[in-house]
């Protein structure tokens, strides 16, 4: 399996955990929200509105149009910190941030 056809499936698995856990939302943050420059757009969006709104979109652009994609990938830890706030049960979710995490780390 490609490395982009790994990631479309890590990004379609992240989706439905968050709209499973009911941490998936029906109306977009504005567009000032999402136009943050700070990492994460930590000031203005939730970890998880930041990876439904900017990160999921972002890289299955990138992986369908089977660009070069980030190597460099951290977001377990940001994830990790993020979900202590979060009222579910996201260890499944958090498993799946670090295998998204291995697979952009990945060198094809």
């Amino acid at each position: 399996m490609s490395q982009h056809s790994e990631l479309l499936d890590i990004l379609n698995a992240i989706s439905k955990e968050m709209v499973l856990k009911d941490l998936w939302q029906s109306t977009a943050p504005s567009d000032e929200a999402l136009s943050s420059t700070q990492p994460f757009c930590v000031d203005t969006l939730t970890f998880c509105e930041w990876m439904q709104w900017i990160m999921l979109p972002k890289l299955e652009k990138m992986a369908k149009s089977q660009a070069a994609l980030p190597n460099n990938s951290d977001m377990f830890s940001m994830a990790g910190e993020a979900f202590k706030r979060v009222e579910v049960d996201t260890k499944a979710l958090l498993s799946l941030v670090l295998k998204l995490d291995h697979c952009l780390r990945l060198t094809h």
